[in-house]
């Protein structure tokens, strides 16, 4: 499943071609990608397009595009009577600001291009028009976004915003965030996404929150890490190469590590991530890609997992790989030894 700097990788290709887009034209090829749409395909394409959208933000593994409050299409009947504009201006501080949400599942890709064939196990296509003008001064042409799923979990959906909790901005939007701060939008979130947490490359993300939250847990270490609703994410990939770096086994009871070897990881999981950041991201297959149908290559740099059977790059002992909560957990047995068992 990609994780954070997958999905990061992603927002990061699609920005400068979405950041004050209109949608021209929606087709939902397969329904089974509207999953967490509250509608038919019909709705989903008719409340999509004609908007503008405001930038591409990112909370963990969530991505989403902030809409304009309303269509701006001249032929929508309902928008070009005045009568009816007038009754949607009266009542446009219930309206709730909405965006599109895409979560990219197991194998989820976005691909952005012009005139490109069309991708296998394409789902929804959306057609925008980029702001701005050429070096001729003509309108940019137009770009495809093709939402891909070859194992059909990945969604998208149009969800209402909600204003975030502690008032900080509600994820990362890149270089929107310094050149438009404040903008409305900037501090709500998708309902969809409020239940996850910060990630630990968000500005806003409290250290010591984490250290409380993760300290109450009896859980091992690496159930804490995966828990969306504590850290946002970090899943097997990361957490695997985040616990070897710290030398830490994954079943090490959360709440007996001191402070100081929770920060230690925290410290270690930033660096993981940044790296992958670095390298684009680690693909094992064609199945995670960036928006130019790109690999990452951060799978040349792993320490522990999917390197079972080869030396620790620390020690040479040889990396295992064992079961772990119906997936598998990879460490070595010299530097990430097992917790003693708890004695009653």
């Amino acid at each position: 499943m990609p994780e954070l700097p997958e999905v990061e990788v992603v927002r990061a290709g699609l920005e400068p071609a979405v950041t004050g887009a209109r949608v021209l034209h929606v087709q939902v090829l397969d329904e089974r990608a509207l999953t967490r749409h509250d509608g038919p395909a019909e709705d989903f394409a008719h409340r999509l397009t004609g908007r503008t959208i405001a930038a591409a933000v990112r909370r963990g593994k969530f991505m989403w595009f902030p809409l304009s409050d309303q269509a701006t299409q001249s032929d929508q009947a309902t928008q070009s009577d005045e009568a009816a504009q007038s009754d949607e201006a009266a009542q446009s501080d219930d309206t709730q600001p909405e965006a599109l949400v895409a979560h990219l599942g197991m194998s989820g890709q976005i691909l952005l291009g012009r005139d490109r064939p069309a991708a296998r196990h394409r789902r929804i296509v959306l057609d925008v028009q980029p702001p701005g003008t050429d070096r001729d001064g003509a309108p940019e042409t137009p770009v495809q976004l093709e939402f891909v799923d070859q194992r059909t979990f990945g969604s998208m959906a149009i969800d209402r915003m909600l204003p975030t909790i502690d008032g900080a901005p509600a994820g990362l939007a890149g270089a929107v965030d310094t050149i438009d701060p404040d903008a409305a939008w900037r501090r709500r979130i998708p309902f969809q996404v409020s239940h996850i947490a910060r990630d630990p490359l968000d500005p806003a993300f409290d250290d010591d929150r984490f250290l409380a939250a993760a300290r109450k847990r009896s859980s091992g270490i690496k159930r804490v890490l995966l828990d969306q609703g504590v850290i946002s994410g970090i899943g097997n990939i990361y957490a695997d190469e985040s616990l070897w770096a710290a030398k830490l086994h994954h079943d090490r009871p959360a709440d007996r590590l001191p402070r100081a070897t929770l920060r230690g990881l925290l410290d270690e999981v930033r660096a993981v991530l940044r790296r992958a950041l670095e390298d684009g991201g680690t693909s094992f297959d064609d199945q995670y890609v960036n928006v130019n149908g790109q690999s990452g290559y951060f799978s040349q740099r792993l320490a522990v997992y999917g390197q079972q059977g080869e030396p620790c790059p620390r020690c040479g002992t040889p990396i295992v790989r064992e079961p772990w909560m119906n997936r598998s957990s990879h460490r070595c047995p010299v530097c990430q030894p097992r917790p003693r068992v708890r004695l009653r």
